[in-house]
Order: structure tokens, then C-alpha cells, then sequence
């Protein structure tokens, strides 16, 4: 590997750089070759051609299908008109409307895009404004102002002094992130939930306990507590999905029979998917009315068999609810084994196996996917590991385009247009790639994030929005940066003959050209990412699928009427995240990323907005989630100071002042970062706000407590990353609100 390495440091330029000039030659590759400019303009004009074309296409389809998604309730309370005033309006809205209209996790989401909105575009001054003319003072690249790397730091001579600027910019990016982040959080902290948390959700209970046992339990071993209700967990999939077809066969029925006081005519359908579009005229038809009834009455037969063998399967949890959040958090706090501490005894403690328990705030019962309580244990773990192991296979090795437009090259599927030279072959329909393939993974994401079969919307959240910011960041700003390192690193692995007959040229890492494609993909998905994101053509396919195969009037209506869906917000961070972290990754590199960036987020904002108060329904979610996302958003800038290191060292070399001091304040930051994670260290260098929440293992005899907030996290080992978030009724004369 030395003489690699000696290839670096050898084959440079005379004024100091690595000479770029063969770095295509290996491969005569067509799609990634250079062009004027990097071909922006020309990716800017047509992606600002499609981004109109989409608008258009936005106001047709809103006004012909104005009744598609939560569009048709807010319609019947606000009017209905339905076009681009509706968008253009959009910006007006005032956030306590969107708090009434969306629910709180809205308001957390927007504000977190405004805050990353005023980094951008501080940064954005900065960097047009100090690091731009710095780039462009240097004459490496020469003096054609067509040339794209001008406006990069390759353009600068290596040992020139003002490269010492992007590295102090660099630390100045990441103290900034982390104070915009700081002041974040301290509004999310600052907003609290309209109820307190009361209700405990108890893992490992035996199969074979009862509610008395537990119940008991409590009443012995904290008997300054009172215990307001106790419901133990049983496998309810089937009820609940007998009861959802049961309630939607007795709505069809009573559609038809409303039709039929009016007109007095007894309606005939065709009961076969899509038969109301089938021509035969063979097709047997039967009575609405006779056809719902029978099939209503038959579904609640099977209703009442299920909810017979429900306590035949009981799930080992209880949900307990308390008088107080203040009790609920001193029994939460001492029967978990934690800190040494076992918890209190009772005359059940034996038969309850109460030192197994793993105790912690239940989470919100909107928050809950009860069909899901079912998978646990083993099963839920295999079934995790197998489907994130097939994602992963899939996204890396099959959907990344840098490895599709190289293997193209490879076999010169690309050599007729080689000739060309046009920025629309070059630079437009490979970002146009990226950014489809990028479009088209939070799909396959989410759907590999239902199959897990989490307990809690907030888990999979969580679940969906690590998986996706992983995912697109390797495919999206990794692989396109190192230029296929790893492909060249397995030829030196593998083949005997690569040494002999190729050159591996590291130099070859994060040439002008790659500055120009990640600006041309930040350009797509701002323009045409978020045209498609205001359209949901997706959404609108499944739409017509469905009404499609809607057996009958009824059923049509019914799929109007359920149509709207949650906002998926981990895939929303995840996907704007990524696009953050490239942004700032070359921020610094090159800096003429960020006002396109700047732009993304602006559009982004704006068409997240109109989703979530036409589109989308109001979800409920933690706020760990929100939290995940800030630890998310401070990756960028060390990303950038990682990237800044390996250009540093690529091109000066390991040893320069540079590159040292990059790599010292990067060791600090990510020891810094190490700390915090795993030891709870440096808190008052965090994005979080210093009143952060407070792991507390608290002994049940210590009666100081109550005067405290206590906010505990304790994770159930087989619910994963469910945090509490309940808020039941403090009045213990109501029931429990995880009755079903």
C-alpha cells in the first residue's frame, strides 16, 4: 500500500498539486466528464423549466381533484378554493393555527427548518461574501471564468495562507450549528404537553398474572400511591382489524340505505373488485342493501368469537395508571432494577417475577400500534435483522447511480453521445438520477420500517429517519465524493494485474467537477424535488388504485374519506437532513452550494407547510424524535470538517499545518461528541439546552421527591425506543386510556 501512497506524493504538479488532467483517463468515462461551468446554468434553466411545469400541473390537479387527502376536510370549514393562491398564502398561516390545525409535532418541525433556514443563510453571506473571492483569488484552474473549479479551494496554491480561512471558517460553522440548535431545543423544552404522564407501561409481567395480582402488587410495595387502574396486554390483531372491515361494512350499508329513503330504489352492485368497472354484461349483480347487511352481521359474528379467545393470548405487559406524575415517576423509578436499587417487595413480588420487569412511561395511546404488541422478543429481533440486511444489500449494491452511470461507462453503453459534450447529458440527467433514486428510497424505507412491526409511532419514527439519513448519505454525498475509491480499492485487493497494468490516483478524490455535481443535485432537489413533493403523484396513484378497486359507490366514498395519511415526519428529516449535511459538507470546498441550498430550504419550508394543513393529517408523536433530529443536523459540520481534512491531506499532504489542526479539532469535536453520547459529559457544549431531561433512578422511600418534575427514560428492552409521552387524566375516576 506504500507505493500507493508514493504515487501521491510523487506524481504533483510543479506548482505543488496533483495533476487532474488523467484522472477520467482510466475509464474515458462520458457521463461524468467536465463541461463549462459544471453545466449549473444550463441544469438551472431546465430544472426551473420543470419546476414550473409542476406548479401548473399542482393547480390543475388541486382543482380537479380538490376532495383528494385531508384537502376536502379543511375545504368544508375553509371553502374550496383550491389553487395556487392556496400555496402562495401558505407563507401567511400563523402558528397557532397550524398548533390547532396540525397538532404541536407540526410547529416543532417547521421551526426546526426556520432555524436551519437563518444557518443557511448566514452562512451563505459568509461564504459568497469571504470564502467565494478567496477561492477565485488563486490561479490554479487559470483565468477562464467558465471554469467551475475557480470557485473551489483546488483553485488555491497549496501553501498559500488563506487556506488557513476555510479552516477557521469551518470551526466557526460548527459552533454557529451548535448555538441555531441550542436556542431550538430550548423552545422545545420550554413547550410542555396539556397533561401530565400517569400511566406506567410494565414489560415481562408473566403470562399467567392478573390484574388483581398486579395490582396488589403495587398497593403493597408503594402504599403511599394510588393505583387507579391496572389493564394487562393481550394479543388484539385480529379483533382490530375484524372490527376496522366490520365498521366499514355497516358505513356502506347505511350509504345504501340512506339512497334508499330518498329515492326509494334499491341500489345493485357488482360485489368483485373493480366491478364497477367491468364491461361484462354477464357480470352478476346483487342487492346493496342484502350484501352489506349479511356481510356486516357475519364480520361481528367474528368479532365476538375473537374477543372470546383474547384472554387466551395474553402479551406479558400491563399498563398501570397512577394518581399523579409524581407517583407514577417514584413506582417508575423503583420497580426498575436499576443503580443496584431492587424494587420494593410485596406478598405477589415471587409469582410477578417483579425483579424481570422493565418499567417505563407508557406512551400516548395514539402513539401505540396496538396490532403490533404481538411481535416481540426473538421474532421481532429476526425479523429487524432480515429485512434491514436485504435494505441494505438492495440500496448499496443495486440502487446507487454513480455505480450505474460507471458501469455504463465501463461497457461504453455511453460512447455515442461521448461526442456531445452537453451539460443535459452530462450534468442534468445524472443528478436527475441521484435525485430519483434519493425520491424513490424513502419509499422502500418505509415500507422496510412498517414490516419491522414497531410498538410506537415515535420508534419508527426514529427507526425511519436513521435508516433513511444513513442510507441517502452513502448513496447521495459518500460514494459520489470518493469517485468509487471502493471499486479501485477492490481491484488493488483482487486483481494481481492492476498494479502492473493501472494507476490508482487518489488524487482523483473530490475533483471541481464533483463541486459542480453535488451543486446541480442540490439545484434538483430543490426545483424538482419539491414540485414532486407539492404534487404527491405517489399519493395520488395509490388513490386512484383504490378507488379502482372499490367494489361500490360506498366504497368509494369511504376511500375518499380515509384517504389522508399521517406526515411521515422521520422520513422528512431524513431526506431534508441529508440534503443539509451535503451542504454544508461543501460548504467550504465549494462554497457556491449554499445559496442553492438556501433555496432548497426555503422551497422546502413553504411546500411542507401546505402538506401539512391540506395534505396531511396531524400526527402525535415524542419529542425524542425532534431531539434525534438535532444530533442529525449537527453531523453536517463535522462532516464538513472531515471532508476539509481529507482534501487537506489528498492535496497538501499528512504533515502540513493544515492538515494537522484540522485533524486536532476534529479529534476534540468528536471526543467531545463520544463523551456526551456515552457518558453524559460537556453538556453545556451540546445543541441540547442544559434542562435537558434528566435520567433519574430514584429509591421509592425518598419522600423529598415530589416537589421535583421527574423525567425518566427507561427503556423497555422489547419495545424499541419507545419514549413516554403519556398523558392520561389525572382524575382517577376515569378509565384507563388504554382501554380499548
Amino acid at each position: 500500500m506504500s507505493s500507493l501512497w508514493w504515487l501521491l506524493s510523487n506524481n504533483t504538479s510543479p506548482s505543488g498539486f496533483l495533476d487532474n488532467t488523467t484522472c477520467f483517463s482510466s475509464t474515458q468515462a462520458t457521463v461524468l466528464s467536465g463541461n463549462q461551468f459544471g453545466g449549473v446554468p444550463v441544469v438551472l434553466l431546465l430544472d426551473f423549466s420543470v419546476f414550473l411545469v409542476l406548479l401548473i400541473l399542482f393547480s390543475i390537479i388541486r382543482t380537479k381533484f380538490w376532495d383528494y387527502g385531508r384537502l376536502a376536510l379543511v375545504a368544508d370549514n375553509e371553502g374550496s378554493v383550491h389553487n395556487l393562491t392556496n400555496f402562495q398564502n401558505i407563507s401567511l398561516l400563523l402558528e397557532e393555527k397550524i398548533k390547532g390545525k396540525c397538532g404541536m409535532d407540526a410547529v416543532h418541525y417547521l421551526s426546526f427548518q426556520r432555524h436551519l433556514i437563518v444557518l443557511l443563510l448566514v452562512i451563505t453571506v459568509t461564504s459568497l461574501s469571504i470564502i467565494l473571492p478567496v477561492n477565485l483569488s488563486g490561479d490554479l484552474m487559470g483565468n477562464d471564468p467558465k471554469t467551475f473549479g475557480r470557485t473551489t479551494i483546488g483553485n488555491l496554491q497549496k501553501g498559500n495562507n488563506l487556506l488557513w480561512l476555510h479552516t477557521v471558517f469551518a470551526v466557526l460553522y460548527l459552533a454557529l450549528t451548535v448555538v441555531v440548535l441550542r436556542h431550538y431545543t430550548s423552545q422545545i423544552k420550554g413547550i410542555q404537553r396539556e397533561t401530565a404522564r400517569n400511566t406506567l407501561f410494565v414489560c415481562s409481567v408473566p403470562k399467567t398474572a392478573t390484574e388483581e395480582a398486579v395490582k396488589t402488587h403495587f398497593i403493597e410495595a408503594y402504599p403511599t400511591c394510588r393505583v387507579c387502574a391496572v389493564t394487562l396486554g393481550y394479543d388484539v390483531a385480529k379483533v382490530m382489524y375484524l372490527d376496522k372491515e366490520r365498521i366499514r361494512a355497516g358505513k356502506n350499508l347505511r350509504y345504501y340505505e340512506r339512497i334508499l329513503e330518498k329515492t326509494g330504489k334499491r341500489e345493485l352492485i357488482n360485489p368483485r373488485f373493480c366491478g364497477h368497472l367491468c364491461c361484462c354484461s354477464n357480470c352478476e349483480k346483487v342487492d346493496a342493501i342484502e350484501y352489506y347487511s349479511a356481510k356486516e352481521k357475519d364480520l361481528l359474528e367474528e368479532v365476538r368469537q375473537q374477543v372470546e379467545l383474547v384472554p387466551e393470548r395474553p402479551l406479558g405487559i400491563a399498563f398501570v395508571t397512577l394518581q399523579t406524575e409524581t407517583s407514577t415517576a417514584l413506582k417508575c423509578s423503583g420497580t426498575s432494577c436499576c443503580c443496584g436499587i431492587e424494587p420494593q417487595p410485596s406478598s405477589n413480588s415471587g409469582t410477578l417475577k417483579v425483579n424481570k420487569w422493565r418499567v417505563s412511561f407508557a406512551p400516548h395511546p395514539r402513539n401505540v400500534f396496538w396490532d403490533n404488541l404481538s411481535v416481540r422478543g426473538f421474532n421481532w429481533f429476526l425479523r429487524c435483522v432480515m429485512i434491514n440486511f436485504f435494505l441494505f444489500f438492495l440500496l448499496t449494491f443495486l440502487t446507487t447511480p454513480t455505480i450505474i452511470i460507471n458501469v455504463m461507462d465501463k461497457f461504453n453503453v455511453t460512447k455515442p453521445i461521448y461526442y456531445l459534450n452537453s451539460p443535459i447529458i452530462s450534468q442534468f440527467f445524472p443528478t436527475l438520477l441521484l435525485w430519483s433514486f434519493s425520491a424513490l428510497l424513502p419509499t422502500i424505507v418505509y415500507y422496510s420500517t412498517l414490516g419491522e412491526a414497531h410498538w410506537s409511532r415515535s420508534s419508527e419514527q426514529l427507526s425511519m429517519m436513521h435508516k433513511l439519513y444513513f442510507f441517502l448519505l452513502f448513496m447521495v454525498l459518500i460514494l459520489p465524493s470518493l469517485g468509487l475509491i471502493l471499486h479501485c480499492f477492490f481491484r488493488w485487493l483482487f486483481d494481481k494485474t492492476f498494479l502492473t497494468d493501472g494507476t490508482l490516483r487518489f488524487e482523483c478524490v473530490f475533483l471541481p467537477d464533483q463541486g459542480a455535481f453535488f451543486v446541480n443535485y442540490v439545484i434538483a432537489a430543490a426545483l424538482v424535488g419539491s414540485g414532486m413533493e407539492l404534487l404527491r403523484l405517489p399519493g395520488l396513484l395509490l388513490y386512484t388504485i383504490r378507488m379502482a378497486f372499490a367494489r361500490s359507490a360506498a366504497e368509494r366514498k369511504y376511500v375518499k374519506q380515509n384517504q389522508a395519511y399521517e406526515f411521515e415526519y422521520g422520513a422528512m428529516y431524513g431526506w431534508s437532513l441529508c440534503v443539509f449535511t451535503v451542504i454544508m459538507a461543501y460548504s467550504i470546498i465549494c462554497p457556491l452550494i449554499v445559496p442553492f441550498g438556501l433555496l432548497y430550504m426555503l422551497l422546502k419550508h413553504l411546500v411542507d407547510k401546505h402538506n401539512l394543513y391540506f395534505a396531511y393529517l396531524p400526527a402525535r408523536l415524542d419529542r425524542q424524535v425532534h431531539l434525534a433530529a438535532v444530533n442529525q443536523a449537527l453531523a453536517a459540520p463535522i462532516i464538513c470538517l472531515i471532508w476539509l481534512y481529507f482534501f487537506s491531506v489528498l492535496r497538501t499532504g499528512f504533515f502540513t499545518s493544515t492538515s494537522l489542526f484540522t485533524l486536532v479539532v476534529l479529534c476534540i469535536t468528536v471526543f467531545i461528541c463520544i463523551s456526551y453520547s456515552c457518558f453524559g459529559h460537556f453538556k453545556y457544549l451540546s445543541p441540547h439546552n442544559s434542562a435537558v431531561s434528566v435520567f433519574l433512578c430514584v429509591h421509592p422511600s425518598d419522600t423529598s421527591l415530589p416537589s421535583l418534575t421527574l423525567s425518566l427514560h427507561i427503556f423497555c428492552s422489547k419495545l424499541q425506543q419507545s419514549y413516554g409521552s403519556t398523558e392520561g387524566s389525572l382524575a382517577c375516576s376515569s378509565t384507563s386510556v388504554f382501554q380499548h
